[in-house]
């Protein structure tokens, strides 16, 4: 995973900084038509990683608002392997992006509704206002989280706030174990060479094209072509069988995420169909 720039941005120092690999690829690629219906409207900046503003298939415009990152972009450090965070109180602020990637306002969360980098790697922040109070006041809607499992082949497009860049890329298959430091995720999305993340970009959405619905979250890439180090995650294979493949970047996926979330986009790890790791 990449680790989060935080207070160390030295612009250049992108090639590999940051807890989960930061997807990189061309800002667009105008000769994919498919690619215009994907932009920033709904995404975040985070002050060393990437995010977005998601909502449920049953979230309500009332509901407050979720903001969703990787669980190596959390303020207070790292989880531990084996720790699940929830309901920890946070003032986090987010830059909230325009279709053109420009900042038009500030969101504040109130609490870390969850996060763990076991299993997956992700953040989910509850903000102190509602999605109708964001459409209101600048005219943009939350990215939809996809419940259900993405395809191989699936053009995506990883969107980052943090650089307000894009990377366009397929998804090139799924990972039994992906092992990192001291880490390990289950089931994660491999992309195809052409997404080449960078430091920064940890915890951007992965986007779907064709329905423009998040199928997983950014989140780390082998760097140096060591193995199963940090930074330099490996591949495991049900077998036990290691494979390193530098350069390769990858994502967490993120559709069993909404069966943990009920009426008012409440926590319930206990709901049926709920397979998230538990404190």
């Amino acid at each position: 995973m990449k680790k989060p720039l935080g207070a160390v941005v030295t612009a250049l120092v992108l090639a590999g900084a940051g807890a989960a690999p930061a997807v990189a690829a061309p800002v667009r690629d105008t000769a994919a038509p498919a690619l215009q219906a994907v932009n920033f409207a709904g995404t975040v900046s985070l002050s060393n990683c990437s995010g977005s503003v998601i909502r449920f298939p049953n979230s309500a415009d009332t509901d407050p608002a979720l903001v969703m990152t990787n669980g190596h972009c959390l303020e207070t450090g790292f989880p531990s392997p084996g720790e699940v965070i929830t309901g920890q109180s946070s003032s986090r602020s987010f830059g909230l992006l325009n279709s053109s990637g420009t900042r038009v306002g500030t969101l504040r969360a109130n609490q870390v509704v969850y996060s763990t980098m076991t299993d997956t790697d992700v953040t989910i922040y509850r903000l102190t206002t509602t999605y109708s109070a964001i459409r209101s006041s600048y005219g943009i809607s939350p990215l939809t989280v996809q419940d259900t499992h993405p395809t191989a082949g699936t053009a995506i497009t990883v969107v980052s706030g943090y650089w307000k860049r894009t990377y366009a890329c397929n998804i090139d298959g799924f990972v039994y174990r992906l092992k990192e430091g001291d880490w390990t995720w289950k089931d994660s999305v491999r992309y195809t060479s052409a997404c080449q993340t960078i430091g920064g970009t940890s915890g951007s959405p992965v986007i779907d094209n064709a329905t423009g619905k998040v199928v997983a979250v950014n989140n780390t890439g082998n760097e140096d072509g060591e193995r199963c180090t940090e930074n330099n995650p490996c591949e495991v294979d049900e077998s036990g069988n290691v494979t390193v493949r530098q350069g390769i970047n990858y994502a967490e996926e993120t559709y069993q995420i909404p069966a943990c979330f009920t009426t008012g986009n409440k926590l319930n790890l206990s709901a049926s169909g709920c397979t998230l790791p538990k404190p």
